[in-house]
């Protein structure tokens, strides 16, 4: 049982901190997706005003 214990505090706080990091950087990804997409219309529109 103590091995099952030393087990799961060992690798259980590096993998909720993982969660909480992915969790959190999860919005941030969305909207550089999202910027990365209308890139190459934001292009078009900078190049053909000049």
């Amino acid at each position: 049982m103590e091995s099952w214990l030393a087990i799961i505090t060992d690798v259980g706080f590096p993998i909720a901190v993982t969660f909480y990091l992915m969790h959190r950087l999860e919005g941030k990804m969305d909207l550089l997706i999202e910027s990365i997409h209308t890139l190459p219309s934001s292009i078009r529109e900078a190049t053909s005003e000049q």
